[in-house]
């Protein structure tokens, strides 16, 4: 089972919503956001794109887990209930940090999305598709590894996949998009995965195009699988149910250009983000 920290009660009336608080390195950590909005409707929300720094992909452990302690404090400081770490890198080199520091539960993507890709396998090989520093981290293979020992693990960085989200540039029909998927995927392909680890927040916006290129195999959305552990924590609201959460948007740099994309991520109307500093 994954570990939290601090105080782990479920709310109860006459409690106020829980909060929860999101962060990630820019805009992708809007599809984790998305599935916690499917699971916890009556939730509020504080989403943190580190737009100031990203990507966190291609940096250090110990700077990606400096910058990782700056935002959650941030939230923290908003009130959050528990942090949700959305960006992949992070909850591959900076959970441990974040669970010692913060008196809440702090849940990663990584651990969730490993155990139901270990789950779901029937041939015991999976893969995953992150970013450089996600798979060079190794998070993912450990994880698979402690979900089921004896696992066969192919891992491979598709770097391309996030411009091509942010871009919108997702048809699986479009040629340049089947190009490079095909291109990325042909070693997973030749070893013949029968489960794919989607590790990289911006990737299930590519998702049809992914499943094109890989027929047959079984695609995890490390999103949904976090989303459902979350819920399975808060449980559900008192007595009458409580009214749609309220949510709000934090970002360290440029928020025209968070909004200009950030409704594609989340699947709704985004209209406005506070600029921080952290």
């Amino acid at each position: 089972m994954h570990a939290v920290s601090g105080p782990v009660t479920p709310p109860t009336a006459p409690r106020r919503a829980p909060r929860i608080g999101i962060f990630d390195s820019g805009v992708g950590g809007l599809t984790v956001q998305r599935a916690l909005l499917a699971a916890l409707p009556h939730a509020d929300t504080l989403y943190l794109g580190d737009t100031a720094r990203v990507p966190y992909g291609t940096k250090s452990a110990e700077t990606v887990t400096q910058y990782s302690l700056r935002t959650a404090r941030f939230l923290l400081g908003e009130g959050i209930d528990l942090l949700v770490v959305a960006c992949n890198t992070a909850s591959a080199v900076a959970l441990p940090a974040l669970r010692q520091a913060l008196p809440v539960p702090v849940f990663g993507v990584v651990e969730p999305g490993a155990r139901a890709a270990a789950a779901a396998t029937r041939g015991g090989r999976v893969g995953v598709i992150g970013t450089p520093g996600t798979v060079a981290s190794g998070a993912y293979q450990a994880a698979l590894q402690a979900a089921r020992p004896g696992l066969e693990v192919v891992a491979r960085a598709c770097p391309l996949f996030v411009p091509l989200a942010e871009e919108g540039w997702t048809d699986p029909a479009d040629e340049v998009v089947r190009g490079v998927v095909r291109r990325y995927l042909a070693p997973l392909a030749a070893a013949a995965v029968d489960t794919l680890v989607l590790g990289c927040t911006h990737y299930p916006l590519l998702e049809e195009a992914i499943a094109a290129a890989l027929p047959g195999v079984v695609l995890v959305d490390s999103a949904r699988t976090v989303a459902a552990e979350v819920a399975a924590l808060l449980g559900e609201p008192p007595g009458p149910a409580w009214p749609a959460g309220v949510h709000r948007f934090f970002v360290t740099d440029a928020p025209a250009r968070f909004l200009a994309v950030a409704g594609r991520f989340l699947g709704r109307p985004v209209e406005a983000a506070e600029h921080v500093d952290v």
